[in-house]
């Protein structure tokens, strides 16, 4: 399994990116999807993800009703809309795949987001 981000760069507070995940593998719709983001000098923090079961979806709360995660399962694609971006969003990153049931194993190689204000 393999993950590509793109999608980021510089963008003014208030301003929107969408970020898109291309994951490679033949079992794409079974998969949980997530993003992740760190930022220099903090850990990394969980966004937003879709559950393998049901394709419910979870966001951290500092996200909710700015950031929303979608997929295309014929693309084999999902992407993070991000909306009324701050300063404080600037971070690099990542979305991350469950093939198994096992855990956030594969990783992409991370995108940059930088917020001015």
């Amino acid at each position: 399994v393999q993950l590509v981000e793109s999608g980021g760069g510089l963008v003014q507070a208030g301003g929107s990116l969408r970020l898109s995940c291309a994951v490679s593998g033949d079992t794409f719709g079974d998969y949980a999807i997530a993003w992740f983001r760190q930022a220099p000098g903090k850990e990394r923090e969980k966004i937003s993800c879709f559950s393998n079961y049901d394709y419910s979806t979870y966001y951290a709360d500092f996200v909710k009703g700015r950031f929303t995660i979608s997929r295309d399962n014929a693309k084999n694609t999902v992407y993070l809309q991000m909306n009324s971006l701050k300063p404080e969003d600037t971070a690099v990153y990542y979305c991350a795949a469950d093939a198994d049931g096992s855990g956030y194993n594969y990783w992409g190689q991370g995108t940059q987001v930088t917020v001015s204000s």
